[in-house]
């Protein structure tokens, strides 16, 4: 992943931190499998996100012992090596001149000595939304993203080799088998050229469904063996200018099947999956970065 600044903003706290381009250790990983998750909720009580995560832990957390905390709780644990934490964060691209923050899941690790969050191991983490994209757009895939998590801990642990900048290249491996499953689509996350079902069939003859959320949340709560999704994070008409990630997740492996991102401008790029991530999946060939 390239290298971040992070900023994390919990209801009226918010502090700036520098990240390295860090890339767990196997010692790292070894630390995270051995200590306790804290679960970091935001300070607003009634926000989505903290039923939602609450809710995704509970129901799939499997690693580790875990706990849910509040904001004033990590920052008097951050340090503590056999304490981990899952914790939504803002990320600001260092060498971004848009200045856009995006809202990303993530996993740290605690260390000693360390007087910020600054210094904090980054475990694994994944982009959720743009920050100024309501919950709505992306809270009720929170059981599969959590779920991705532990699975990408485990993959990095038995198999130390996929752990690299673009570490999300190795799951464009599983492209191919994305033929057999039922790939479910929201209307308005696809490009207005390709967004009816005679369209699309004439760049991806696989079988695709137009749903709503709901759908999409239902497959996830029922571990559906034949479906994957599209989790699309993009400005939703905030900016201008902006990244758009296309990750497509099985809704029973919580598996990534693809995994690529392209520049939203006014008149270039529509906000969402394109005619040619199709192609590329329609090929099933690994083309990406």
């Amino acid at each position: 992943m390239k290298k971040l600044v992070f900023a994390l903003l919990l209801g009226a706290f918010s502090f700036n931190v520098s990240a390295q381009d860090y890339l767990p250790t196997e010692a790292d990983l070894n630390q995270f499998l051995n200590s306790k998750l804290y679960v970091v909720l935001e300070t607003n009580p009634i926000a989505a996100y903290n039923f939602k995560i609450q809710q995704a832990v509970k129901k799939t957390w499997k690693l580790t012992d875990y706990e849910f905390i509040s904001f004033k709780q990590f920052e008097e644990m951050f340090n503590d090596p056999d304490k981990s934490f899952l914790m939504m964060t803002q990320v600001l691209f260092e060498n971004d001149k848009t200045k856009v923050r995006y809202n990303f899941l993530n996993l740290f690790i605690g260390k000693k000595g360390v007087d910020d969050f600054n210094d904090l191991p980054d475990i694994a983490s994944i982009p959720l939304s743009y920050t100024m994209v309501g919950e709505e757009y992306w809270v009720y895939k929170l059981e599969s993203l959590v779920r991705f998590l532990q699975t990408h801990v485990m993959n990095m642990k038995n198999d130390p080799s996929i752990i690299k900048k673009n570490i999300f290249q190795h799951y464009n491996d599983n492209m191919k088998d994305i033929k057999q499953k039922t790939l479910y689509l929201i209307k308005d996350e696809v490009s207005p050229e390709i967004n009816t079902e005679a369209k699309l069939k004439k760049v991806y003859p696989y079988k695709f469904k137009f749903v709503t959320r709901e759908e999409i949340e239902e497959a996830i709560q029922t571990r559906d063996p034949n479906v994957v999704y599209l989790h699309k994070v993009g400005p939703q008409g905030t900016r201008l200018r902006a990244r758009c990630y296309k990750i497509i997740i099985g809704a029973k492996d919580a598996n990534f099947y693809y995994f690529d991102y392209h520049w939203v401008e006014r008149t270039k790029n529509f906000d969402g999956i394109l005619e040619k991530d199709f192609k590329k999946l329609a090929k099933g060939r690994n083309s990406i970065f």
